[in-house]
């Protein structure tokens, strides 16, 4: 299969050739081996929610979109989009859309990048690409949604980085506490927000207090060695 983009990254010192292609059902294994290097590296492994082989098996057979990087013939690193189904559990009705709206949400689902090339801003470049690989096919997607846990530091960078916003704050997976993002496709230009206060991360409360106000977070940023939300309205 054609690459979708051609790069260098560094590993040791060393620069190496990657490409970054469309993966399908026949990189399956290759997907689970990788996700389960970068659990089994994990301090904290309730951060990271992984997904089942049938849910991988699910998105490759044509409900979302995975492309994968590659160095030589391994793969390195993957990130996913699901269409998901339509449940209790769907993240939309998280975010207050109606249900008439559902079937236009599409999940930005793990990004995994073995830990031996991190570094290499890949969760950024496969966050861009992939939504670039989502925009040139026909689809009638309008909110991309996910969860990221408080306190997981590069993936709250990479959900901010790519403009999305803190819609809610609630348990999920069973009881894990999760920030649930929305970006709108169909948004453009720069957002004029009035008000802007910033809640420590900490207090989880306070936030849940003004995201059920209609408040949404937009960035996360460090003072004095505790981070902080930026919510506006």
């Amino acid at each position: 299969m054609n690459p979708i983009y051609e790069g260098t990254l560094i590993k040791d010192g060393q620069a190496f050739p990657y490409t970054v292609q469309l993966l399908t059902m026949d990189h399956l294994p290759e997907i689970l081996l990788v996700q389960e290097q970068v659990v089994s590296h994990l301090n904290e492994k309730n951060i990271l929610q992984p997904l089942t082989e049938e849910e991988f098996q699910f998105i490759l057979e044509g409900n979302g979109l995975m492309i994968g990087a590659f160095v030589e013939e391994e793969l390195i690193a993957f990130r996913a989009l699901l269409e998901p189904i339509i449940d209790s559990e769907h993240l939309g009705i998280d975010i207050g859309l109606p249900e008439s709206e559902l079937k236009k949400v599409i999940y930005q689902e793990l990004s995994n990048v073995l830990p031996a090339y991190r570094g290499n801003q890949l969760q950024k470049i496969l966050a861009s690409l992939i939504m670039k690989e989502l925009g040139q096919q026909s689809h009638s997607y309008r909110y991309v949604c996910c969860t990221v846990a408080p306190f997981n530091i590069p993936s709250l960078k990479d959900k901010f980085s790519q403009g999305m916003r803190i819609a809610a704050l609630k348990e999920k997976y069973g009881g894990s506490m999760r920030y649930i993002f929305v970006k709108d496709l169909e948004e453009s230009g720069e957002q004029g927000w009035g008000d802007s206060i910033f809640i420590p991360m900490k207090e989880i409360t306070a936030q849940r207090s003004q995201l059920a106000l209609g408040w949404l977070g937009i960035q996360m940023v460090e003072r004095e060695g505790e981070l902080l939300v930026e919510y506006v309205k």
